[in-house]
């Protein structure tokens, strides 16, 4: 996938600091693979180079950020190892993801990367990728603790790829604290926001509400959390939710926190529609970097947003399943660092692009 530094925001800077702090590298071009051979008259072999065949689920197919990693993931996975890769959509239903996965071992799949549907399936997943004998990943959310333990002490063929969204969380209340208010408007000394969440349960959520509000209090501010609400990641569960919020507070809220850019920007249309002015009635917060968002920045109608590495994870997520599928020894945990982004950060890392 090409893309401008306008596009990835200092992705390639994440890129090489993922492999140097993993420990993995670049795949090995002198690794063994299968090659067919073919032979036309009069010609000499022709060799083709085959790989793995790699089966992918991925727990949603609308939502934004897993559009953009679904798609690097698969082409770093063609264009590096050669590998056929077979999509699949479990439309948000962990029954369907299970279909995916046994499905997946039936057809011969040398390796399996799954983005969980519900994060307490892993456990049932794993065991049928390991009696199976076939590696599996699973990306974008994380298995939690005592599971990935169990992967470790039982000598299972599977690791986790994704991110510390505790780390998410923080930059979102330093992007706040780096404002000329400190997100409080009013200047009364308390920050007054709402907490627009992805679903229940969820711990990346979670997380990154918790841990804003905590970097909030750890920059010397008083927080009145108004208003919190778990929508679906959605641009229009995020528009939904902020009507709402601006509904019963109005310009009381000072900053919106969200837990992903699509419910930011669905955000953005709401304080509009309320008659507010973003960036100067009320401060609102994403993670992902999506281009939208970054231009909503650029702009000064969101203050701020995380970069979630969709480039790094899916690269780190190939390269560490087919090190399994080459029987090497990999971690049952890979992170991949976040980046803050605002308006300051986005213009000195497009410097000179122009």
């Amino acid at each position: 996938m090409k893309r401008s530094k306008k596009d990835i925001l200092a992705g390639f800077i994440i890129l090489g600091t993922v492999f140097l702090l993993s420990g993995c590298s670049f795949p090995d071009q002198n690794r063994e693979s299968k090659k067919n051979v073919t032979q036309e008259a009069g010609t000499e072999a022709v060799l083709k180079e085959t790989g793995p065949k790699i089966g992918v689920s991925i727990y949603r197919y609308d939502d934004t950020f897993m559009k953009l990693y679904r798609s690097e993931l698969k082409q770093y996975l063609e264009e590096t190892y050669h590998a056929e890769v077979v999509m699949r959509n479990a439309g948000g239903n962990q029954e369907t993801q299970n279909q995916q996965v046994n499905q997946f071992i039936a057809d011969g799949c040398k390796g399996i990367i799954v983005n969980p549907v519900e994060v307490t399936a892993a456990g049932k997943l794993a065991d049928a990728a390991d009696e199976a004998g076939i590696p599996l990943i699973f990306i974008n959310r994380e298995p939690k603790g005592p599971e990935q333990q169990r992967w470790k002490r039982e000598h299972m063929a599977v690791s986790s790829v994704g991110t510390d969204s505790r780390q998410a969380g923080s930059y979102q209340g330093q992007i706040i604290l780096e404002t000329p208010e400190k997100g409080d408007f009013n200047g009364d000394g308390v920050v007054s926001c709402a907490m627009l969440k992805g679903e229940e349960g969820e711990k990346d959520s979670e997380y990154r509400a918790e841990y804003a509000i905590k970097a909030l209090k750890k920059g010397g501010m008083k927080v009145e959390e108004l208003f919190s609400e778990n929508g679906d990641w959605s641009r229009e569960s995020g528009k939904k939710m902020a009507q709402e919020a601006f509904l019963q507070y109005g310009n009381k809220i000072e900053v919106m926190f969200c837990s992903n850019d699509a419910m930011a920007n669905g955000a953005l249309e709401a304080a509009k529609e309320a008659g507010l002015v973003p960036g100067k009635d009320v401060y609102l917060v994403g993670v992902d970097a999506l281009q939208e968002t970054v231009e909503h920045i650029k702009s000064g109608e969101i203050a701020g947003t995380v970069l979630n590495d969709y480039d790094g994870q899916a690269r780190l997520a190939a390269d560490t399943l087919i090190k399994m599928i080459d029987g090497e020894e990999t971690e049952t945990r890979y992170l991949v660092d976040y980046i803050k982004i605002t308006a300051v950060s986005t213009f000195e890392t497009l410097k000179g692009d122009d």
